[in-house]
């Protein structure tokens, strides 16, 4: 297992480096921050000029990388153009963001997984088929159509939730937006657990397990369930990140201060530095969900050893 993790994280390395080179160099070409800086007017060449030199957009672009990524190994990932440090960016952030993935994950595998159980064990009859309704439907409706709906409901005429979360974001009212944000990977969660289920429920450990006379409570979470969540815990170890990158339509419905929102900043103001910064932080999380995702294979089935 040690052997596997140091190979893993030596992988880890180039990937981590190819994909932040990627980031940088797309973050490069949406155009020229320092138009965005002088508002509608254009920059005089002087002020145009010492504005590059300050933040160092007259380095060629290969340049530019190197130091980006020699100041984040120290802690520092830059400047924002309006001054304010981008650690600063991501401590008021990252926590925002990280408690409305909480809550979405805990949604995806609260409902997705016992959905998918229930429906699962009885497929083909009408739970099955209403749930299997229910979840396309799910899918099919775009998130800012869900999100705006339910704070039209919820919020504007019913008056149950706050329609805007306010800035400290306290968890209660971070359950609607979580659910929003959860909606789709929970309809993929609960169908992919319910095939998952059904399919295994066939395999001759259950069958055996069932012959010995084991209570079915027993053989269904023991056997059946623990065999089955493999593909599930893949799907929710790589929507972890995907969660905390894509919630920029769910904060922005809801005023939520967190990453989708920083970085829609970033990006319509063409702040570089925000951009690159905020996504070079999800590229980390990526990769270490995908490892904890790995390593959890051995823990749910004991045949997979890693060398």
């Amino acid at each position: 297992m040690g052997r596997y993790v140091i190979r893993r994280l030596l992988q880890m390395i180039p990937v981590f480096f190819g994909t932040t080179l990627l980031i940088f160099l797309m973050v490069n070409v949406m155009g020229d921050p320092i138009a965005g800086l002088c508002g509608d007017r254009q920059c005089d060449p002087a002020t145009a000029s010492r504005l590059r030199a300050e933040f160092g957009l007259d380095k060629p672009v290969w340049q530019q990388y190197v130091t980006y990524m020699g100041n984040v190994f120290t802690g520092d990932f830059g400047t924002a153009f309006n001054g304010q440090k981008v650690t600063e960016l991501m401590g008021t952030a990252f926590p925002v963001t990280i408690r409305l993935t909480v809550v979405a994950i805990v949604f995806e595998i609260v409902i997705g997984i016992s959905l998918g159980v229930v429906t699962g064990l009885r497929r083909g009859r009408p739970v099955d088929t209403t749930v299997l309704i229910l979840t396309l439907i799910v899918i099919s409706v775009p998130t800012f159509v869900t999100g705006l709906l339910l704070q039209l409901l919820l919020g504007v005429q019913w008056g149950v939730i706050k329609p805007s979360v306010s800035t400290g974001a306290p968890l209660d009212e971070l359950i609607v937006p979580g659910l929003v944000l959860a909606s789709v990977s929970l309809a993929y969660v609960t169908r992919l657990t319910r095939t998952s289920i059904a399919e295994n429920s066939r395999a001759d450990y259950v069958r055996t397990a069932v012959a010995k006379g084991l209570p079915r409570r027993r053989v269904v979470i023991r056997h059946l369930l623990r065999n089955s969540l493999i593909p599930v815990v893949t799907f929710i170890g790589t929507d972890v990140g995907a969660l905390m990158g894509g919630a920029i339509v769910t904060e922005r419905i809801f005023n939520i201060h967190g990453v989708g929102y920083q970085l829609y900043q970033g990006i319509l103001r063409q702040n570089s530095q925000t951009v690159v910064g905020f996504v070079t932080v999800l590229v980390l999380v990526f990769l270490a969900a995908n490892l904890i995702v790995d390593l959890l294979y051995a823990v749910l089935d004991p045949r997979i050893r890693y060398a």
